[in-house]
């Protein structure tokens, strides 16, 4: 190994810009103002002051809210209330590859649609449509997607809602990276297009800290009673303290100021990612995102990253290999994370992996003489 290790993988804030004392002093005033809110079972529906503070951001009654541990944990109830074995699921393609262990686990037919850089082609999404295929849920990330960092343009937004109520299936809306936009014009959220035919997720993991572990969802008020079910029954009520400290946080105004100092963070870092892959690995082909965690780079047809990503390991870098977004294919494509990595380490990282990646073309070079 060469250096200290350089995690391009993990998708997370780095402590720098975590705004711990914000935090420190929002728990403080929770259990100042609400001890016995804080340290009772709670209800299945999360800490009624946040579900109300969520509603009033959305625009819509708390019946139509959910707070949860995390936002895996909603989408998990959602695929239980929604998803049966057998049942088509529209996914992107890449998509979260926890999303794809999740359907697939449950049995579910996972119809992957090829991702561009304004969002899922919706020409292909219709075609597959027109032959037949009935999916009960379309699982779509529309801001900076995880992995690509792609965004979702209004007329995408406006199509898919079209299909979604001529072909009668919900549009999971998973949203947790909507707040951390650094760049281009902020658009609408497709469950305030459509409030039917959408159920949305997002997070304070990625805008607070993920250690908080409080997500939520919102949709129509049957969907969100039938998962308030479902989570009685999985675990009385989530956690109150976390979903409490996180109340304290948005109402101070403290989530603004820390939404502010990641985005600042992320806009810096993003731009050293471009300017370094442009400047050490050419045949890297990537759009810059223009808010989020991810990027996705794509190597020349041929590319084995997963020898890459051996060789990257041997000088102390980590990434996550593109396959592990699809079901199948993609074998010369990776992510790269650049919220957890400070710029002087997204230099050196970089610089890294171009030299792993001029040691893969060697070899194939020689094996090709």
């Amino acid at each position: 190994m060469s250096g200290k290790p350089i995690s391009f993988a993990r998708g997370a804030p780095s402590l720098d810009i975590v705004d711990v004392e914000g935090l420190k002093a929002a728990a403080q005033a929770a259990f100042e103002q609400d001890p016995a809110g804080l340290t009772a079972y709670g209800t299945s529906v999360g800490y009624p002051p946040l579900r109300e503070w969520i509603a009033e951001k959305h625009g819509v009654a708390p019946e139509n809210v959910i707070v949860t541990n995390g936002s895996m944990q909603a989408d998990a109830f959602l695929f239980d209330a929604l998803v049966e074995a057998g049942d088509s699921v529209i996914v992107e393609l890449p998509t979260y590859d926890r999303t794809l262990l999740s359907l697939r686990g449950r049995g579910a037919d996972v119809r992957m649609i090829e991702l561009e850089p304004d969002g899922i082609d919706v020409a292909a999404l219709e075609r597959v449509l027109l032959t037949g295929t009935r999916p009960k849920l379309a699982h779509i990330i529309p801001n900076f997607q995880n992995p690509a960092g792609y965004t979702l343009s209004l007329a995408k937004r406006e199509r898919l809602l079209e299909l979604a109520r001529e072909h009668g299936f919900t549009i999971f809306e998973d949203d947790p990276y909507v707040e951390l936009r650094f760049s281009g014009e902020r658009l609408p959220t497709m469950v305030s297009m459509d409030p039917q035919s959408v159920v949305y997720a997002s997070s304070f993991s990625k805008t607070v800290a993920p250690g908080i572990r409080v997500g939520y969802l919102v949709g129509p008020r049957e969907v969100i009673a039938t998962i308030e079910r479902l989570a009685t029954g999985a675990y009385i009520s989530p956690n109150m303290v976390a979903q409490g400290i996180v109340n304290q946080f948005a109402r101070s105004g403290a989530i603004e100021k820390s939404i502010e100092t990641v985005k600042h963070a992320l806009q810096e870092r993003v731009t050293v990612l471009s300017q370094a892959l442009a400047r050490e690995l050419p045949e890297a082909r990537f759009v810059t995102p223009e808010g989020g965690y991810f990027m996705w780079v794509e190597l020349p047809r041929g590319t084995d990253v997963s020898a890459l990503f051996s060789l990257a390991a041997q000088r102390g870098v980590q990434f996550v290999k593109g396959t592990d977004f699809v079901l199948e294919g993609y074998e010369s494509s990776l992510r790269l994370a650049y919220s957890g990595v400070t710029p002087a380490e997204i230099e050196e990282g970089v610089r890294r992996l171009a030299e792993a990646y001029r040691e893969l073309s060697a070899g194939s070079s020689s094996a090709a003489d």
